[in-house]
C-alpha cells in the first residue's frame, strides 16, 4: 500500500516549545501564529521528565495546558514521543541505556540520542511513556497525528553497547541459523576470523589499520537499521492500538537507517526535516555546486518513500550550536523559496523550525521566524506572504504529485558497503551529483528510487532514462529487473565496478559487469586507479561538439562482447589509448550504457543528449540558474514551478499564456524573475 500524505490543502506551521517559555507568552504566540496563516504546530519530543518527572509518576497538566490553549486559537498538534532524551533520573538509574563507542566509552548524559535501542529496560520505559500519551491524548480535537521519537540515527548512527552485542547475535542467528553459515558469509576463513561460539561473535570492534571485516561491517549496519526499525516499531504499535484516528510518522533520513521499510511497515507517511543551507557550507564536490539547491535532490530521496510527505522542520533561520555559528542568515526571499522547493518536490505540509530562537541550551544559535526579543522581523513577514499565498492555492496544489521521467537509482546495501568500500562508495557519491546537476541544469525533472526486494518492472518503466551509476553489489534478482526493463523499451545508464560484488559483499569470480554483462553487451578487460603523479586520461564521444572529456581517477578498459555493441566513446592518452570507454548495446526494445568510470557533469549532459531525453516543458525558456519541477493532478492540472536559485534577476520566457497561480495573473513572453523568487504557472 503506497505511504502518503493526504490532505485537503497545502498545510503550513511551525515547531513550538512551550516548555522553553513562560506561560503568559503562549496566548500572543498562538494569536500571531494564526495571524500568519499558520494551522499545525509541533511539540513535545524533547520533553520525556515533564511528563514523567520521576519514574512511574506522570502529568500530564503543563502540555494540557499548552494544548488546549491552541485548540482555542485553531492550532492542530503534532505530538512527540519523547525517547530521543531520556531523563537525567532514567540514565542515572539505568546506565546500561546509554550508547557506547566502538572503543567501549559510554555517552553520558548532557546531550541526546545517546541512548542505544536494544537496552530491554528503555524499550520498556520507552514503550510505557508512549502508551501513557497515547491514553491521554487519543481523543484531544487538536491532536492530529504522532511523531515516533526524533530524527533517529542523527548526531549518532553506530551503537555498540552490551544490549547490542547480544542483539546482534540473535540477529545473526535468524539470519544465518548456524556458525558454519555466518562464517561462510563472513569470509571469516580468511585471517583466521572463525567463530567457534556464538559467544565470540560481536559488533566490530577496533581492529589493526581500523580496517574490520567489510562483511562483518555490511552485516552491522543491516542490523543497525533493523534495531531502529524495531524500536519504532514498539512505538508505533503502541499509538496503532491506543489511538487509531491519529496517524503516525516519523522525521529525518539518516544513515544506517532503510527508511523505506520502517515507512512501509510502521508508517503512515514520512516526514523529513529541511535545512537547504548545511549545502552552501558543505558544498557539493566538482564543477558548479548547486548549493542550496541541491537540497531538491535530498527531497527527491524523501519522494521515493512518500510520494507527498511532510517537512517538520523547514529552515527559517541562520543556523549553528552553542560552538558554532556556522550557516549564514537566509537572504530575503530565500525562506520562501526553500519553501516552495519543498513543495515542488511533494511536501504538503510544511512546519518551520521554530517558532522562536531558542535564549537557552545548544541551540541558541540556530535561528527561528522571531528571534529572541520576539519583536517583527524580516523572516516573520516573509511568512506572512507565504502563508497568504498558500491560503489561497492550497487546496489546489495539495494531493498532486511530483512528474519525472528519469530516476538516478539507489539502493542501502550499496550506501552502507560504500562506507567501507572506497573503490565504489565514493566514485557513487561523485557520479550521483554529476547526474543530479546534468537533471537540473538541463531542467529535465528527475527521482530518486530505490531498489527494493518486491519491486517490479512495471515500476521502473515509468521512467524513459535509468542511471545507477556504480551498483557494485547487484543481485541477480535485481539484474534480471534491470534487464527486464531493458527489455520492454528502458534505457538504461551503469558505471564503472558494477556488479563485481554479490549480498555478502564477497566479490564474484565472473567477468565484470558480472550479471548485468548480457544486458550491457561488454565485458571488463582490464582497469586501473589513476596515480597520485599521473594525469587521467580523457575520452572523446563519436560526434560530439563536445570536445575531450576528462575520465577521472579511475578506468575500466572495456571490451565489447556483443555483435551489436555500439563504441561511443575511446580513451585518450594513457597506456589503453584507442580501447573502448563507453559501449551503446541494444537489448530487446531498450539500450543499455556502460561507461568504464567515475561520471562527470560534461559526461552526464553529453549522454542526456544521447539518450535523446529533454525537458518536459517546452514552452517555457529558463537559464540553468532556475529550476523547473512540475506537479501534476489525477485531475489533469498541471503546475510547473521554477525557482530562481540565484543572488542576481533572471530573465525566462513563457512561450504560451499561462496562469501565475502565486497572484492570479496570466503571462506571457518574456519576464524578470528577482533573486530567489519563486513562479507557479498553471
Amino acid at each position: 500500500m503506497e505511504k502518503a500524505l493526504h490532505m485537503k490543502r497545502i498545510e503550513l506551521g511551525v515547531c513550538y516549545y512551550p516548555e522553553h517559555w513562560p506561560e503568559e507568552l503562549w496566548e500572543d504566540d498562538f494569536k500571531r501564529m494564526k495571524d500568519l496563516g499558520f494551522s499545525i504546530i509541533r511539540m513535545a519530543e524533547f520533553a520525556w521528565t515533564i511528563f514523567e518527572p520521576e519514574e512511574g509518576r506522570f502529568s500530564f497538566d503543563f502540555f494540557d495546558s499548552a494544548i488546549n490553549l491552541a485548540h482555542q486559537h485553531g492550532l492542530k498538534v503534532v505530538l512527540g514521543t519523547p525517547t530521543a532524551t531520556p531523563p537525567a533520573w532514567l540514565t542515572h538509574r539505568y546506565p546500561e541505556v546509554l550508547n557506547v563507542s566502538q572503543a567501549g566509552t559510554p555517552y553520558q548524559h548532557g546531550m541526546r540520542r545517546h541512548y542505544n535501542y536494544n537496552s530491554p529496560v528503555y524499550r520498556e520505559l520507552s514503550a510505557r511513556i508512549t502508551r501513557k500519551m497515547a491514553e491521554h491524548y487519543k481523543d484531544h480535537p487538536a491532536v492530529i497525528g504522532w511523531q515516533i521519537d526524533n530524527e533517529l540515527n542523527c548526531e549518532i548512527n553506530v551503537f555498540y553497547s552490551e544490549a547490542d552485542h547480544q542483539a546482534f547475535r540473535t540477529w545473526l542467528q535468524q539470519k544465518y541459523g548456524t556458525l558454519d553459515q555466518l562464517n561462510q558469509a563472513w569470509g571469516a576463513v580468511f585471517w583466521n576470523q572463525t567463530y567457534t561460539d556464538w559467544e565470540q561473535v560481536h559488533l566490530t570492534r577496533p581492529t589493526v589499520s581500523d580496517s574490520p571485516n567489510p562483511h562483518q561491517a555490511l552485516d552491522e549496519k543491516r542490523f543497525i537499521s533493523d534495531s531502529a526499525i524495531s524500536f519504532a516499531a514498539l512505538q508505533a504499535e503502541i499509538l496503532r492500538e491506543t489511538a487509531p484516528n491519529q496517524w503516525v510518522t516519523t522525521n529525518g533520513l539518516f544513515g544506517h537507517l532503510d527508511s523505506h521499510k520502517m515507512t512501509d511497515e510502521l508508517l503512515d507517511f514520512f516526514a523529513y526535516d529541511s535545512y537547504p543551507n548545511f549545502s552552501t557550507i558543505y558544498p557539493d564536490k566538482g564543477d558548479k555546486p548547486l548549493l542550496d539547491r541541491k537540497w531538491s535532490w535530498n527531497l527527491s530521496a524523501v519522494r521515493s518513500i512518500s510520494p507527498t510527505f511532510a517537512v517538520f522542520e523547514q529552515q527559517s533561520g541562520p543556523g549553528g550550536w552553542v560552538n558554532r555559528m556556522e550557516q549564514p542568515a537566509p537572504k530575503p526571499g530565500q525562506m520562501r523559496l526553500w519553501t516552495y522547493q519543498s513543495i515542488a518536490h511533494g511536501a504538503d505540509m510544511v512546519l518551520y523550525f521554530r517558532w522562536r530562537t531558542a535564549n537557552i541550551g545548544t541551540e541558541i544559535y540556530w535561528h527561528g521566524i522571531n528571534d529572541y526579543h520576539n519583536k517583527p522581523n524580516r523572516r516573520v513577514e516573509e511568512a506572512r506572504k507565504i502563508g497568504k499565498e498558500l491560503n489561497s492555492i492550497g487546496e489546489r496544489l495539495a494531493e498532486s504529485r511530483y512528474k519525472a521521467q528519469a530516476a538516478i537509482v539507489r539502493d542501502y546495501d550499496n550506501e552502507w558497503d560504500g562506507e567501507l568500500d572506497h573503490w565504489h562508495g565514493p566514485l557513487t557519491q561523485e557520479s550521483t551529483m554529476a547526474w543530479v546537476k546534468a537533471f537540473q541544469y538541463q531542467h529535465i525533472p528527475a527521482d530518486a528510487l530505490y531498489i527494493r526486494p518486491d519491486m517490479k518492472a512495471e515500476e521502473l518503466l515509468k521512467y524513459k532514462l535509468l542511471v545507477y551509476p556504480h551498483a557494485a553489489i547487484l543481485t541477480q534478482g535485481t539484474a534480471a529487473l534491470l534487464s527486464e526493463y531493458v527489455q520492454k523499451g528502458g534505457r538504461l545508464i551503469l558505471g564503472a565496478r558494477t556488479g563485481y560484488k554479490n549480498e555478502h559483499g564477497h566479490c564474484n569470480m565472473a567477468p565484470f559487469p558480472g550479471p548485468v554483462s548480457e544486458i550491457c553487451g561488454v565485458s571488463v578487460e582490464d582497469f586501473t586507479r589513476v596515480g597520485p603523479y599521473e594525469e587521467a586520461p580523457g575520452i572523446r564521444l563519436e560526434g560530439s561538439e563536445g570536445g575531450r572529456i576528462s575520465a577521472g581517477q579511475f578506468n575500466e578498459v572495456l571490451k565489447a562482447e556483443s555483435g551489436q555493441a555500439e563504441i561511443l566513446a575511446v580513451y585518450e592518452g594513457s597506456y589503453f589509448s584507442g580501447k573502448p570507454a563507453l559501449v551503446k548495446n541494444p537489448y530487446g526494445e531498450g539500450f543499455a550504457y556502460y561507461y568504464g568510470g567515475v561520471f562527470n557533469l560534461q559526461l552526464a549532459e553529453e549522454l542526456l543528449k544521447e539518450s535523446g531525453l529533454s525537458k518536459p516543458v517546452d514552452w517555457v525558456k529558463v537559464p540553468e540558474t532556475v529550476e523547473l519541477a512540475v506537479r501534476e493532478h489525477q485531475n489533469g492540472s498541471t503546475f510547473v514551478f521554477l525557482l530562481n536559485f540565484d543572488h542576481s534577476p533572471q530573465e525566462i520566457k513563457v512561450e504560451k499564456e499561462a496562469k501565475n497561480l502565486l497572484n492570479g495573473k496570466i503571462v506571457s513572453g518574456s519576464m524578470t524573475m528577482n533573486p530567489f523568487d519563486v513562479l507557479i504557472l498553471e
